[in-house]
């Protein structure tokens, strides 16, 4: 009888269902920890992911251009299975997983629209430090 009552209190989460069409955008977010990799539709809405940590690698190996790599190439092969055949590319970040993450999409077999960055650049910045007087 408790059993019953704990699988009738367990809320079962909808899976919602995404529009995809053969154009999509693909997000690469490279940080100096690890490289996290975004692919949506046109109009903004989650296809799949992955990123280093979930392909695998701990630590100072996250943030290798190998397993960035790796992360794209697997967000972009299941993006690929699911009908998306173009990209728009949107890199952003200073991390070493920027330049061998183009390199996988090519691989995964996507054809590359455009590719930009969007690494936000400040304009001034915070305020500098006082002069060191010694």
């Amino acid at each position: 009888m408790a059993e019953e009552k704990k699988l009738k209190n367990k809320s079962v989460k909808k899976k919602t269902l995404v529009n995809i069409s053969q154009k999509g955008k693909l997000y690469i977010t490279s940080t100096f920890n690890n490289t996290i990799v975004t692919v949506t539709n046109e109009k903004g809405e989650t296809v799949t992911w992955s990123s280093s940590g979930h392909k695998g690698f701990k630590g100072a190996r996250k943030s290798t251009p190998y397993a960035g790599g790796l992360a794209v190439e697997d967000a972009a092969k299941r993006a690929f299975e699911k009908g998306i055949k173009q990209v728009d590319i949107y890199v952003k970040g200073p991390g070493t997983g920027r330049d061998q993450g183009l390199r996988a999409v090519k691989t995964a077999g996507l054809s590359i629209l455009s590719i930009s960055d969007i690494t936000p650049i400040p304009h001034n910045g915070p305020r500098a430090k006082k002069k060191r007087r010694v």
